[in-house]
């Protein structure tokens, strides 16, 4: 299995927007050219249909930053699935930390998705969580300590019990599930560590969509990836 690099825009003002989140795209796709890694890219709404076309003759996949549990309908200015399916997305993002559901809606997405023919990404904020949705038979569950989110300090170095505990109660619960953790991811080393801990990659935010070089972080990122796997 080839390595995951996740790249969470969020909505930072201007770096998640515009030029910038084309730059983003477009080094991805190089990086994605010059090592066939696994990238996931998860912009703003108003950036998807952009994205995905610099993106569409790749492998690159380009998710939503989070669906509404309900069908489509009389309801404003919610997201229901059927809205990503025709933008052209190929999956969508759950229960990030910033944006936190119950578990019975998760589990209404998850299923959702799953007849819509989208893939899911759901985060965790610890290992019991971690397997709580695990259980409900996610594509990819992403665990990040919260309190990590933002700061540079990386989980696999802060708390790399998180990442082994999470493994280990996943995979108890679901064998096949894809696994990825988040939280202070800066570089490559740090991506390194998590892959070597047990997870098949990352969910990654600020360290990318923040820099004026972003190729020069992904590629980093993404050889350290591979070395890891090696």
């Amino acid at each position: 299995m080839k390595p995951i690099i996740a790249i969470n825009y969020k909505a930072y003002y201007p770096y998640s927007f515009g030029e910038h989140a084309r730059l983003i795209a477009q080094e991805s796709k190089r990086i994605w050219r010059e090592t066939g890694i696994e990238i996931i890219l998860i912009p703003p709404y108003t950036e998807l249909k952009t994205i995905l076309g610099i993106v569409k003759d790749t492998d690159i996949k380009v998710y939503a930053q989070h669906a509404d549990p309900i069908e489509p309908g009389a309801h404003t200015g919610y997201v229901p699935l059927e809205e990503l399916k025709e933008a052209g997305v190929h999956g969508v993002l759950i229960n990030h930390s910033e944006h936190r559901m119950k578990l019975a809606d998760i589990n209404w997405l998850i299923n959702r998705a799953r007849k819509l023919g989208l893939k899911t990404l759901v985060c965790a904020d610890v290992p019991e969580t971690g397997a709580a949705v695990a259980i409900l038979k996610p594509d990819i569950v992403a665990v990040e300590p919260p309190e990590l989110i933002g700061t540079g300090i990386p989980v696999s170095k802060a708390k790399p019990e998180v990442i082994t505990n999470s493994v280990n109660l996943i995979r108890k619960v679901n064998p096949e599930v894809t696994i990825l953790t988040g939280a202070g991811i800066s570089k490559g080393e740090d991506v390194y560590a998590a892959i070597k801990l047990g997870t098949h990659g990352v969910l990654v935010a600020s360290a990318i969509v923040k820099s004026s070089k972003p190729y020069e972080i992904i590629k980093d990122m993404a050889l350290n990836a591979m070395k890891a796997m090696e």
